[in-house]
């Protein structure tokens, strides 16, 4: 039997173009439940908060979640009254107070922090969008996503989620103009290709926002967006050399095949490692140890790439930056062998391989 989660009141007032009800009728059947009277949870609808609450209460039986002492979550402890401000909790009722609770690791984000939680009012929605949507981000992700994205990828994302876009179709948009972008890298014209690209990439970063704040993901939608992410960086960077030849600074074959095989052999043996490191620890190789997740920020992914290929191009000098990525991409490929090494043997020693998040 499904866990039944149980609105008490109600409150019109929308946040991503959901109202509370929908919202966390949403969020509850991400994790099997329904909504329903006489749940074993109670929600208070006059706030909006992390999914990652609705998970921790439900784990937590005879607790009750509170914000600034007002009720909010409960798990097997009757709080209508106290959430319609018309009595009190019982008093062997755990009370778990969000502003003191501490952060919460995300394993699939990557990273620990404080859950948020707010009354939702139409005062309070910017800012809770603006949160939520923070919160919906990677904590260990490449420089550009980290750095220069987030504004572009906030106001895109609420346009989006305001229009009713779904993160399917933005991932479509996207996977248009990253064709785009191949074409243009295909004949040597290369800023309206990476024009085309930064669209895409912006766009790469809006799905997977907009799926999260919506409470849309789907297995096909991470599939379509993973699948596409995973294909097209060996195709830009073929594309990149070909082009050359019209934009006048060709590769003689043998440096030509020799920086295909290395993006090629390098890219496909990094995917190898972190999937190995996954198998073996239970968690990206990114997250071991800090300098693993600063790592992250440059290491040879498309972004960072695309920042050497920005540079090159800038001193019109194409060729070079293509080289340049596959020397970079040979070098980042050794640095996680090396990881991957280093954890092996510590586990071999006896001890424990554990994320610096934890």
């Amino acid at each position: 039997m499904s866990l039944v989660v149980t609105p008490i009141g109600d409150n019109p007032t929308r946040m991503w173009g959901l109202t509370a009800r929908r919202r966390l009728e949403r969020i509850a059947a991400r994790m099997g439940a329904r909504l329903g009277e006489g749940g074993e949870i109670q929600v208070n609808l006059a706030y909006a908060f992390d999914p990652a609450w609705l998970r921790l209460i439900a784990a937590r039986p005879g607790a009750v979640v509170t914000k600034d002492g007002v009720s909010v979550l409960a798990n097997g402890v009757d709080a209508r009254a106290a959430m319609e401000g018309k009595g009190a909790l019982p008093a062997d009722a755990e009370i778990i107070a969000q502003e003191t609770f501490g952060d919460i690791v995300n394993d699939e984000l990557r990273k620990r922090e404080q859950p948020f939680m707010e009354r939702l009012t139409p005062d309070s929605v910017a800012g809770l969008e603006e949160t939520s949507y923070r919160a919906s981000y990677k904590g260990v992700t490449d420089l550009l996503t980290k750095y220069l994205w987030p504004r572009w990828a906030f106001h895109l994302t609420r346009l989006a989620a305001r229009i009713g876009l779904s993160p399917n179709m933005v991932t479509s948009i996207g996977a248009v103009l990253c064709a785009v972008a191949t074409a243009c890298f295909w004949f040597g014209h290369y800023w309206a290709g990476m024009a085309s690209g930064l669209v895409f990439m912006v766009l790469d970063t809006v799905d997977g926002k907009l799926a999260r704040c919506t409470i849309t993901s789907s297995k096909w939608g991470e599939a379509f967006d993973h699948g596409i992410d995973l294909v097209h960086p060996l195709i830009w960077w073929y594309a990149w050399g070909v082009g050359l030849e019209s934009y006048g600074r060709p590769l003689d074959p043998p440096t030509f095949w020799t920086v295909m095989i290395a993006l090629a052999a390098g890219y496909i043996v990094q995917r190898l490692i972190e999937g190995a490191f996954i198998a073996s620890f239970g968690m990206h190789i990114h997250v071991w140890r800090k300098v693993d997740s600063d790592f992250r920020l440059i290491t040879a992914r498309r972004n960072p790439n695309m920042v050497i290929l920005f540079m090159a191009t800038l001193a019109m000098r194409p060729d070079i930056g293509l080289v340049a990525v596959a020397v970079w991409t040979v070098l980042s490929c050794l640095f996680h062998l090396v990881r991957l090494a280093q954890a092996y043997a510590l586990r071999w020693r006896g001890g424990a391989v554990r994320s610096w998040l934890e």
